[in-house]
């Protein structure tokens, strides 16, 4: 099979190549400008972040530290080949397979990501949240037989292990991959192996991600990356967002997420810089740690700054140089208390999933605090209108992004067609654009939910809320929340025989967390009589909203 960048595929399983959509539905992608122009149609993104940067000279620098661990460029390209190695020599991976990748924020999850890519693999990289439910339907919809997890996660990796009897075989390791856990079985099949992997001539439009991200529609969306698109993440927000050699990051997103995965996979790599890396980033942790390594640039989401500026008077942060925003949007006012407490200008940017980086971002000078800026080099966005024609500035619209990168949906052509219009990606994002040309965040067009910096399928909720006894019928919208940014309110009318009181709404949400990831349930709940209607039978969200 020969691929758009006119090579043939390393793939051996093309099973993910065939779910991709034609290629008439793909959005129009650039590569012209200068700084991406140069990848070569062999390419393997594993290989070309970790061992060029070793040979490079970066071997001894420090790329991870971890709680009272620190690995450097070395180690971690030990690590990745060994791992390599069991995934071929003793499990079996051909070029194409998928494998799920489960744990929190460590180096070990690291050293795996980089493994798999190098073999030729497909990463699938889950958050630790997810209950065995949301894993079984990953494993089914990719159809994954290999899976790489963090020992603290076995119990619903066992439990997703009974419900997806395509997994053949499950791996655990440790954050450090020090073998201390007697069932940390790739920490001990990895250590046996030599630390020496070639890596396999994907490419570069090999699919090397498959990133999920929660739909408007119940189950999440599976979008695809290449290869090349990985370093075209790499090499295009840092021209904004600048990384220094001597720079130290820190912060909380989850590598799972497409902006975590940047922040500590892809950028200090390409970089050749250190990153901090907390097991549970909470305000104290994020605090200490930079207080700790002297970190020199934070990246998280507008929840978690609020949260840190209650506790920022116990802690040393004058090693800070910026910081940056994104996830869901940044309010204003929030934006002055942390410049006034610490003296920083938040850069505020937007990504999402099908893009795998930043396309649209504020300067490091923030001349315009309140808008998301403009778009990055090497993409182009516009305003569109309900017709999808381009509006010139001045107006609102729908925004539309085109670039290197853009959404490619697993096995979904209506999804596919309905985010991609005219070779633009359309997002799902109200904004106003100024005469300038900056944007600025009115609100989202579907029902998705962006909580904390997590997307939430309102109608998944629904789904669960619904399957409880005590329900009849329910709808979830989203609310305006000054710390969350929105929360989930769930609307419920009881079935008959069950009392709308304070226990019945915590029997609820406790169902909720117990079935799928807990960050998904509804903080508020509003017991009604009946859900108000159209004279169509659609339900009247908007007056949901407004309770």
């Amino acid at each position: 099979m020969r691929l758009p960048g006119g090579v043939p595929t390393a793939h051996i399983d093309g099973f993910a190549r065939e779910l991709l959509p034609p290629v008439e539905l793909w959005p129009q992608f650039d590569y012209s400008a200068s700084h991406l122009c140069h990848y070569p149609d062999r390419l393997n993104a594993g290989s070309a972040l970790i061992d060029t940067a070793v040979a490079d000279g970066f071997g001894a620098k420090p790329v991870y530290h971890y709680q009272d661990g620190t690995w450097n460029f070395a180690h971690l390209q030990d690590q990745a080949n060994r791992i390599a190695r069991v995934l071929v020599e003793d499990y079996g991976l051909v070029p194409g397979n998928r494998v799920l990748l489960r744990s929190g924020n460590t180096p070990m999850l690291a050293a795996c990501w980089l493994a798999v890519l190098k073999a030729g693999g497909i990463c699938v990289t889950t958050m630790p949240l997810l209950r065995a439910r949301e894993l079984a339907y990953i494993i089914e919809k990719v159809q994954i037989r290999i899976a790489l997890s963090e020992i603290d996660l076995a119990e619903d990796m066992e439990l997703t292990r009974a419900q997806a009897p395509g997994l053949d075989h499950i791996a655990y390791f440790t954050p450090l991959g020090d073998g201390r856990h007697s069932d940390a079985n790739l920490d001990h099949a990895a250590a046996r192996k030599p630390a020496v992997f070639q890596a396999m001539a994907t490419a570069a439009d090999d699919i090397a991600l498959i990133t999920f991200t929660s739909g408007t529609s119940g189950h999440p969306k599976a979008a695809a990356h290449f290869h090349r698109d990985i370093l075209a993440s790499a090499d295009s927000w840092p021209l904004i967002y600048t990384i220094e050699p001597d720079e130290i990051l820190c912060g909380s997103p989850s590598m799972a997420f497409t902006y975590g995965m940047a922040t500590f996979l892809i950028y200090p790599m390409r970089y050749r810089v250190t990153a901090v890396l907390l097991p549970r980033p909470t305000p104290d942790q994020i605090l200490e740690a930079i207080e700790r390594h002297r970190a020199t640039s934070l990246y998280t989401v507008p929840t978690s700054y609020h949260a840190v500026l209650q506790e920022l008077g116990r802690y040393d942060i004058s090693s800070l140089r910026k910081c940056t925003s994104a996830g869901e949007h940044l309010r204003p006012s929030l934006w002055e208390d942390w410049r006034e407490a610490t003296g920083l200008r938040i850069v505020n940017a937007l990504g999402m999933t099908e893009f795998l980086t930043h396309f649209i971002s504020e300067t490091l000078a923030v001349d315009h605090p309140g808008s998301i800026g403009r778009a990055i080099p090497g993409y182009t966005a516009c305003v569109l209108d309900e017709e999808f024609n381009v509006l010139p500035p001045g107006n609102r619209g729908l925004l539309a992004v085109r670039g290197p990168t853009g959404g490619r949906y697993l096995g979904d052509i209506e999804r596919q067609r309905n985010f991609v219009r005219n070779g633009w990606n359309v997002t799902g994002d109200i904004m106003d654009q100024d005469a300038e040309g900056w944007f600025w965040y009115v609100d989202r067009s579907d029902n998705m939910i962006i909580s904390s910096g997590y997307n939430i399928s309102a109608q998944e909720v629904e789904e669960v809320i619904a399957g409880h006894p005590m329900v009849a019928e329910c709808a979830v919208v989203s609310v305006p929340d000054p710390v969350r940014g929105n929360v989930v309110r769930a609307c419920i009318v009881l079935a008959e025989g069950f009392r709308a009181n304070d226990q019945t709404a915590r029997d609820i949400q406790d169902y909720v967390k117990a079935t799928i990831a807990p960050y998904k349930y509804p903080r508020d709940i509003k017991f009604m009589d009946e859900l108000p209607r159209t004279q169509t039978g659609k339900i009247q969200r908007f007056r949901l909203r407004e309770l």
